[in-house]
């Protein structure tokens, strides 16, 4: 399929995401609590401003303020009825911060978890799942996203939904999970799994990897384990600024623009052609990691210990497949530097 962003793949070794929605936004003054999506009608400017850091910054790729838009999710703020405003505002204004930007920026349109249990652990059955993700796909597309992403997914059933209501709007697509609890999705879902289920898809995405977690280190340890696995299309990897820290009344990320420069250079490296940050990454992050992934040549494939040394430790022994010692750490290869 042609789009925006597989043009860009072909002729680029490796593609610069965004950062973080929550805490740029909370910068700007959103309340704990208050629905990021409803500023895209209520305090448009802002999520101009929001966009345009990726841009201004070196993004080549950034998401939509839309991750909470689906019903399901707006319910619990009584707006279940305000999905398709949300999220085709969401991306009108991401379209026209693209278009102003002289360069071909991809406008990804953010799709979050519905935030229910898949059955049969839960009451969310496939169906209502395809068709919430659904509801808010052909909005996004109708607000002029290139691609859609679904982000920070646990379940295999609730990506595997997300998938076929994409495919149902006939929309292109890239597709990560978060790997928070030792090595493996909330759900049990390891690295390794999630390539095989790619694999299997009968709409595959563009790009998949891992994004939030626990920190840079343990997201780069599911990386080389993608890479290992033999993944195919490109791995994308979102990795949050350092490790959450409650400081004077708020969620401050301790990771620096030096760090995320190094965390850059190393997603790169494990194998990652979409890099980009998560929560707690801001425009300065975003900035270093460019400046390093232009300026940086490719280099081989890091072990872990060298993860650990340049990131800081792993959150947990285990990277959740069960060879720790073995081929995730093993090195060499890669392509050539972008």
């Amino acid at each position: 399929m042609t789009n925006a962003l597989s043009k860009l793949l072909e002729t680029n070794d490796w593609l610069m995401a965004d950062g973080a929605t929550g805490t740029n936004l909370f910068n700007m003054g959103l309340s704990s609590g208050e629905p990021p999506e409803f500023w895209n009608v209520d305090k448009p400017d802002n999520i101009r401003k929001l966009y345009k850091g990726a841009v201004d910054a070196g993004s080549d790729i950034f998401l939509t303020n839309s991750f909470g838009g689906n019903a399901a999710r707006l319910k619990l703020h009584n707006a279940q009825g305000r999905v398709g405003e949300l999220n085709r505002v969401a991306a009108e204004i991401g379209r026209e911060i693209a278009d102003a930007s002289g360069r071909t920026v991809v406008v990804a349109g953010s799709v979050g978890p519905t935030g229910e249990i898949m059955a049969p652990m839960g009451n969310l059955t496939h169906e209502i799942a395809v068709e919430l993700f659904h509801e808010q796909a052909v909005a996004l597309k109708e607000g002029g996203c290139d691609v859609l992403w679904v982000e920070t997914i646990s379940a295999v059933e609730e990506f595997k939904a997300a998938a076929e209501a994409f495919a149902l709007a006939d929309m292109p697509w890239c597709g990560t999970m978060s790997f928070d609890t030792a090595g493996r999705t909330m759900m049990g879902v390891t690295s390794s799994d999630m390539v095989k289920m790619i694999g299997k898809l009968p709409n595959p995405p563009i790009g998949f990897g891992a994004n939030c977690g626990v920190g840079a280190s343990d997201l780069l340890r599911t990386v080389l384990g993608f890479a290992a696995a033999g993944a195919e299309q490109p791995i994308i990897s979102k990795g949050n600024a350092g490790i959450p820290k409650y400081h004077d009344g708020h969620i401050h990320y301790d990771g620096t623009p030096a760090l995320m420069a190094d965390y850059a250079i190393l997603a790169r490296d494990s194998g990652a052609r979409i890099i980009g940050g998560c929560c707690g990454t801001q425009p300065e992050h975003l900035v270093s990691m460019r400046r390093a992934l232009e300026n940086t040549p490719k280099g081989d494939r890091p072990t872990l210990e060298t993860i650990a040394e340049k990131l800081g430790a792993f959150s947990s022994a285990s990277d959740g497949t069960g060879d720790d010692e073995g081929s995730a750490r093993r090195t060499g290869g890669g392509r050539r530097r972008r």
